[in-house]
């Protein structure tokens, strides 16, 4: 037996926020929404996915943000980005040092979440 891969990673939100998860996965990160299966819809929560990378938020009724676990997304065009999540609020914290062969930076969604953006040094931005 041998694990393969990630099919998705999952984040916890607060109830009743959908709305600020679509501004901030779809709108700030350039994700897609995907539709949840309709047995998953009534829980609440949204999945987004952009290629291969899929983030399922799900609705937990204790809700604490995850500030020190992580996903962390390979991104293009970091600098963009992160002046993009600044000038729109989101908190960003670009104090880490960094890893051999990447650029990153630690954003944070709007329920709080920490993610992770790593951009590998020599990826030229998309035309």
């Amino acid at each position: 037996m041998t694990v393969l891969g990630i099919d998705h990673i999952q984040l916890a939100m607060p109830a009743g926020r959908e709305a600020d998860a679509r501004r901030y996965y779809v709108d700030m990160l350039g994700m897609e929404e995907r539709p949840k299966p309709p047995e998953l819809a009534g829980r609440g929560g949204a999945w987004f996915r952009r290629g291969k990378v899929e983030v399922h938020l799900g609705v937990d009724p204790d809700f604490r943000p995850a500030r020190k676990a992580h996903p962390a997304f390979l991104v293009r065009g970091l600098d963009e980005l992160i002046g993009r999540l600044r000038l729109a609020g989101f908190e960003v914290d670009t104090s880490q040092p960094a890893l051999p062969g990447y650029r990153r930076a630690h954003v944070f969604d709007p329920f709080g979440n920490r993610l992770e953006l790593m951009e590998p040094l020599g990826l030229r931005k998309e035309p």
